[in-house]
């Protein structure tokens, strides 16, 4: 993780405008990213990236940096997720996401990197029944790569919590990926 300089979250919370630029510059692809996996429509990401970047803006002034900066906007934005996908109810796997899955799973170079919509489709694919709490932790541990005590004070959760829904949403995912064929090696 990044670590974000102390003397820009001082100027940032200052009222410094050219210093919260910096953190947005810094943290954008970072909160584009779970927004991304945990809504699967890249208009949907691109606006939670800007309401969390605008609810940082407006509350900047009670941080509290004994918590680690991208905690907290991670807390925002994996939120703002929450809310969006209860008022909308993300959208259900499509049959194009199942042959982006088949072509990503069956392609011969692992380490290209994966285009948005190819995520989309991935992600609706493997999400297909997890609950928005499942999603979200296994998005925070597996997909973005938080420690459980960092989604821990990111999700407001406790450990049996963030343990439980992760160890639900594996086995849906992992029975899911049996089900298109997928056998674990």
């Amino acid at each position: 993780m990044i670590q974000i300089e102390d003397e820009i979250l001082t100027r940032c919370q200052g009222g410094d405008k050219a210093a919260f630029r910096w953190v947005v510059q810094t943290y954008q692809r970072m909160l584009f990213s779970l927004a991304l996996k945990m809504l699967a429509n890249e208009e949907e990401a691109k606006d939670v990236v800007q309401d969390t970047f605008v609810r940082a803006w407006l509350a900047i002034r009670s941080y509290n940096p004994q918590q680690p900066f991208t905690s907290w906007l991670y807390t925002i934005a994996s939120r703002l997720c929450l809310n969006r996908m209860k008022a909308e109810k993300v959208s259900a796997m499509q049959p194009e996401d199942l042959t982006a899955l088949h072509r990503f799973a069956s392609g011969d170079d692992t380490q290209r990197k994966l285009e948005n919509d190819e995520w989309i489709a991935i992600v609706r694919t493997l999400a297909e029944g997890l609950s928005e709490k499942q999603r979200l932790v296994f998005t925070l541990c597996q997909l973005e790569g938080l420690s459980s005590e960092e989604a821990e004070q990111i999700t407001g959760m406790d450990a049996r919590q963030i343990k439980s829904n992760l160890y639900v949403a594996r086995q849906t995912i992992r029975k899911r990926l049996k089900n298109l064929g997928y056998d674990e090696d």
